[in-house]
């Protein structure tokens, strides 16, 4: 009787654990309004800093409304963590003047990495987008600003689904070459739940002779009403599927969080399939289900690089 042949043990898709590929990943946070919220976002940025992202960023609201909050939670990161954050920063409500000293005070304090964004109405997503007469017109004016006054690397903002003031998602197309012509090195995407649309518009950008990274946007859903509310208001389609995961547990929140975790692995689990290496997740200032995300993306805390240090003692790089 013949032996059976030996089964090959299967290779594992992350270099982390096989070899072959290393997934990367970025965290986004918002400054916090309130002293619980400020407890809440540093418990999330102590859950994840082990898992060594390549940089954490930190929002800034619509007309600068927590450019106060952003440079100090962008401060605390620099002095008390070992991650590199980046900082946001829009062109709305402001001129050139004073948006080259936020970006001056940035510098001074030890950013290297900043987030241009146009940035939305100071009315909010809805109202109609009207530039500064003395700021910068756009997004791409503003990366050329930054890059004029400091040699830090510059990333920005891309729509697969268009920008809800674009007219198409050529326009918006057009406008990432102007943001990577003046000086912008990779681009985030806003979030989406269909690969599919993510893909079409990579070869579309691809096709534009852009070759700067796109990293995917994730959101894992925290509270499915609120996604779908912000979806609407920034242009991001929410599939039925999506909708059919959540409905009848609007009481459930330990089942809402389980099927959130799985939704949101699906989605990343698929894009390493296609080839995506790195990910840029919008952690609604929540550690657990992006945590989890990252460890089936075959993260491992290595504490020795990526724990919360005191005052006066950050690690180098």
């Amino acid at each position: 009787m013949s032996a059976e042949p030996a089964i090959a043990p299967r290779r594992s898709r992350f270099v982390n654990n096989g070899g072959e590929r290393r997934i990367r990943v970025s965290f986004e946070f918002f400054p916090p309004k309130t002293e619980e919220m400020e407890k809440t976002l540093w418990e999330s940025i102590t859950r994840l800093a082990p898992l060594r992202p390549n940089f954490v960023s930190v929002t800034y609201g619509a007309g600068g409304t927590t450019r106060e909050r952003t440079h100090a939670t962008v401060k605390r990161i620099l002095d008390e963590t070992a991650l590199m954050p980046a900082a946001h920063l829009t062109c709305v409500a402001a001129t050139c003047a004073e948006i080259d000293g936020v970006i001056r005070s940035y510098c001074a304090a030890g950013v290297r990495h900043i987030v241009a964004l146009r940035g939305d109405p100071v009315g909010g997503l809805g109202e109609k987008y009207a530039p500064h007469p003395g700021g910068y017109a756009n997004g791409a004016a503003l990366v050329a600003g930054i890059k004029r006054i400091a040699d830090v690397e510059v990333s920005v903002s891309a729509y697969p689904e268009k920008h809800p003031d674009s007219r198409n998602v050529d326009a918006d197309i057009d406008m990432l070459k102007a943001k990577v012509d003046a000086g912008a090195t990779r681009a985030m995407t806003q979030f989406f739940f269909e690969n599919d649309l993510y893909f079409r518009y990579l070869d579309r950008v691809r096709a534009r002779g852009i070759a700067i990274p796109i990293v995917p946007g994730i959101l894992p859903v925290q509270n499915f009403k609120q996604t779908k509310s912000f979806a609407a208001r920034c242009g991001a389609s929410v599939p039925t599927w999506l909708a059919e995961r959540f409905d009848g547990l609007d009481d459930d929140a330990a089942t809402r969080k389980l099927i959130a975790a799985a939704v949101a692995a699906e989605q990343v689990l698929d894009l390493v399939d296609r080839g995506v290496t790195d990910f840029h997740f919008y952690t609604m200032n929540r550690a657990d289900l992006v945590y989890a995300v990252c460890h089936l993306l075959g993260l491992r805390p290595r504490p020795e690089h990526g724990e919360l240090l005191p005052a006066g003692e950050r690690m180098a790089g």
